[in-house]
């Protein structure tokens, strides 16, 4: 990989590193090795924020916290999702990319499912001194709800709209954003947008924060306010990680309107 000085965020979703059909969490230790070596070469600044997959989105169905506040449910996802993180940073570890979990939990704060404040000083430092953050959809606090489900969807456009990132990249399980024939949709844009969006599903397994429609959404949303472009991409073919850290337009372009 050739070394690029860019600032990137990449997402990977929980259905590229885990099993999601499974009751708890399995994850998939071949792609997720894959995934780091692949990381591994970019000699940017990166954070990477991954989907809970089957350790979280389990706990917060069978708990019902995308609906109600339980504070055993919501210590019993956090330590699922913890475990997981643990998995992600030791794997990204083992090829040397000096990976360090954040834990949302302990920064950030929501009001009514959506981020009213995240501390961020210490993520830009360990962007600074060479470290790889790595964040994941979480259990947080709320201050009208008392917990709520973060998804990694929403923490992705909040960083880089927060971090100044204009380069993000959402690894998911399949080829893009997929139209009514199953081919990836090149491009999404705000004003394209009502075209596809019959086409753009939900989570067909235990996921509570919206599937595909939910990361179109949140993506869009960022969009309309910057001139950031994002892509989403099948993390679970090999390169195509490292074919979007080293540049290229990969899967289905979200940007800002044409006229923009």
């Amino acid at each position: 990989m050739n070394a690029s000085t860019e600032s990137v965020i990449l997402k990977l979703g929980g259905s590229a590193i885990t099993d999601k059909g499974a009751n708890e969490g399995v994850v998939k230790e071949a792609d997720l090795l894959r995934i780091a070596r692949e990381v591994s070469g970019f000699r940017g600044k990166m954070i990477v924020v991954h989907g809970a997959g089957s350790f979280g989105h389990t706990y917060a169905k069978k708990y019902g916290l995308d609906r109600t506040f339980d504070p055993e449910g919501a210590i019993v996802t956090h330590e699922s999702v913890k475990k997981l993180a643990s998995r992600v940073v030791d794997a990204l570890n083992s090829f040397g990319v000096m990976a360090i979990a954040v834990h949302p939990m302990g920064c950030t704060v929501c009001r009514n499912g959506r981020i009213e404040s995240m501390y961020l000083d210490s993520i830009k430092l360990m962007l600074e001194k060479g470290f790889v953050p790595v964040l994941h959809g979480d259990v947080v606090m709320d201050l009208e709800l008392g917990a709520c489900i973060l998804s990694g969807d929403q923490i992705v456009p909040y960083l880089a709209k927060e971090l100044g990132i204009t380069r993000l990249g959402l690894g998911s399980a399949e080829d893009g954003v997929l139209d009514k024939d199953g081919k990836p949709v090149p491009e999404i844009t705000p004003a394209n947008f009502e075209e596809f969006r019959q086409c753009i599903g939900g989570s067909g397994s235990t996921d509570v924060t919206g599937g595909m429609l939910g990361k179109v959404l949140e993506l869009l949303e960022l969009s309309k306010n910057s001139s950031i472009t994002s892509h989403i991409f099948n993390a679970g073919k090999a390169d195509n990680i490292y074919r979007f850290l080293n540049g290229e337009s990969i899967g289905t372009r979200i940007s800002p309107d044409k006229r923009v």
